[in-house]
């Protein structure tokens, strides 16, 4: 799983003989198109560990999801004292097992932060479809983030592991594909017989931080921002 990155175009040939490493090789790339003559070598999995530029984006979409659910909260300050991050699923109906399945894992996982379903005022969204760059997490920094499911990719990995990972960077994880199966952020870096669909302690702990120390912040700021906003009228 990674975020979407900007590819130049290149024939369908060179980009199946450029498939080792970067292009396909892990959560959020696209199954690998064969040459014409050969098929492509096999992807190392291991040996890939993301961009500078996946990491800001999956920051971005965190910040970004912390700043839709803190401006809510900070207009209606006696709501109840769980921070929850609403979701719309209605455009993946095709995951909407896995999604919820999703939901469910993280929700058991940690404690200062809860997914919870929604159509109306959602704070992110998933979609499906085709993609060859596989599964992703994208934001426009305004709040207006979503999760792409790709098709083909959720056939080859296991697809609930697939959407919690991506669920994974909403609630605040990096990607890190050198990790082990027992890591859930280390995404398709194990290779696809890895099926975890689970966090381990350290992710759990690094979210339940994130929600707490991260949604204070941007609770502040909210607030902050609205009292300004009061005052100039």
């Amino acid at each position: 799983m990674r975020k979407r990155t900007t590819v130049s175009v290149m024939p369908a040939s060179s980009r199946a003989a450029a498939a080792v490493g970067l292009s396909l090789a892990v959560f959020g790339l696209g199954t690998a198109v064969p040459a014409a003559a050969a098929p492509a070598p096999a992807p190392s999995y291991a040996g890939y560990n993301g961009s500078s530029a996946e990491a800001k984006a999956n920051k971005a979409f965190f910040q970004a999801v912390l700043r839709s659910v803190a401006e809510k909260r900070a207009a209606h300050p006696n709501s109840a004292a769980a921070v929850t991050v609403t979701y719309d699923a209605s455009a993946a109906p095709t995951f909407s097992a896995e999604i919820a399945r999703s939901a469910s894992i993280w929700n058991s996982s940690v404690s200062n932060v809860k997914l919870q379903a929604g159509s109306s005022g959602a704070d992110f969204s998933y979609r499906e479809g085709n993609d060859p760059q596989g599964s992703y997490a994208s934001t426009d920094g305004h709040g207006g983030g979503f999760v792409f499911l790709d098709y083909a990719q959720n056939k080859e990995y296991d697809s609930t592991r697939v959407t919690a990972h991506e669920t994974g960077h909403v609630l605040g994880l990096p990607d890190h594909y050198e990790g082990p199966c027992s890591e859930l952020m280390s995404g398709g870096g194990p290779g696809p017989s890895c099926t975890n669909p689970n966090p381990d302690a350290n992710e759990r702990a690094k979210v339940d931080q994130l929600w707490a120390n991260g949604f204070k912040a941007a609770l502040n700021k909210a607030l902050s921002d609205k009292s300004l906003h009061k005052s100039t009228r």
